[in-house]
């Protein structure tokens, strides 16, 4: 069986990278493809690095045939989509890469977005899309919410350890490195070449940034209590790419025990020996995570650490694996890759 799918905002990062998976995927073909300042351009043209592939022309959302199309896959921008997946049809399937669903309490989404959500409705019934600890709900789901790249690798690190009550709740502190390409292929100032390289800093800082939202949801409903964390992200001169060390108060052993048995059998998820860290060029343009636990000097202290693809398993990688889910296809279809390297 091959399903068809379309890909709304298919001229940025996220767009990019769902074609590159999808183009040999066996279960997914590509049936549409909209970009609205680029509509009528060939992939090709906005992506060379796409020209090998026979890819419907880019148009504009409102000339997609949708009764032809079994998933939608929407990487708009911020408050675009919301309005977007709004107006599709409502027995359509539908994963979005964006922030607009990723927060379940209307409250909560203003507080962090700065402006009331347009689909209330829609936001009640979207799943969140961190699919190894929402896989169940996710394949009965019509809506999904990507995470945020920066909130999943956080996640990955920290989730099984909330869940199994072995570290301190009050003492979980997030330092985060990410690659440029997760703020969008839009031009910004500090983004270019001579502003970013050869240096690195801090943004959204003093608790700021707005993936603390994600945190906040899932690890407060994991504890059954509100849980802060702090977490500051730090913006890196590479392309691709997130590595989160955390500190935590609990033992090394156990918390690497806990994590290695919530993981065994996951297929995109490796833990690396004891006193190992892992590094992002091992896992650059894959859908894998790799995951390293050390024990810190002081006892009953421990660093975890998290690194993952913010295109693929971070964003791009993610949507095709509960794609999958949803389509009834197997869940590693068309995702494993090998990392690239060097």
């Amino acid at each position: 069986m091959t399903c068809s799918i379309a890909i709304l905002g298919a001229s940025g990062y996220t767009g990019a990278e769902l074609v590159r998976l999808i183009s040999t995927h066996p279960g997914l073909r590509i049936a549409a493809l909209t970009g609205d300042r680029k509509a009528g351009m060939e992939m090709g043209q906005v992506f060379p690095f796409l020209r090998h592939l026979d890819l419907p022309v880019l148009q504009k959302i409102e000339e997609v045939d949708f009764s032809a199309i079994d998933l939608v896959f929407c990487a708009l921008p911020h408050a675009t989509s919301q309005k977007v997946i709004k107006a599709l049809p409502g027995d359509l399937k539908v994963i979005d890469l964006s922030a607009d669903f990723r927060l379940r309490d209307p409250d909560a989404y203003e507080t962090w977005y700065g402006k009331p959500h347009e689909a209330p409705e829609l936001q009640a019934e979207a799943i969140y899309g961190l699919t190894e600890f929402y896989r169940d709900r996710i394949r009965g789901a019509r809506l999904v919410a990507g995470t945020g790249c920066n909130a999943a690798t956080g996640q990955y690190a920290l989730v099984p350890l909330i869940r199994a009550g072995v570290i301190d709740l009050d003492e979980i502190i997030i330092n985060l490195i990410t690659g440029v390409s997760g703020a969008g292929r839009s031009l910004k100032e500090n983004l270019l070449h001579a502003e970013l390289s050869e240096g690195s800093n801090a943004y959204a800082i003093g608790g700021t940034h707005r993936h603390l939202g994600e945190f906040d949801q899932e690890f407060s409903a994991l504890a059954g209590r509100p849980v802060q964390v702090q977490f500051t992200p730090h913006l890196a001169p590479m392309n691709r790419g997130i590595l989160a060390t955390v500190y935590v108060k609990g033992g090394g052993a156990e918390i690497y025990d806990t994590l290695t048995a919530a993981y065994a059998g996951e297929p995109f998820i490796r833990m690396l020996p004891f006193g190992a860290a892992p590094s992002t060029h091992d896992v650059r343009g894959s859908n894998y995570v790799h995951i390293g636990v050390a024990a810190d000097r002081r006892a009953g202290r421990a660093q975890v650490f998290a690194a993952l693809d913010n295109l693929t398993k971070g964003s791009s990688g993610q949507a095709v694996q509960n794609a999958n889910l949803m389509l009834g296809i197997e869940e590693t279809a068309g995702l494993t890759m090998a990392p690239l390297f060097p």
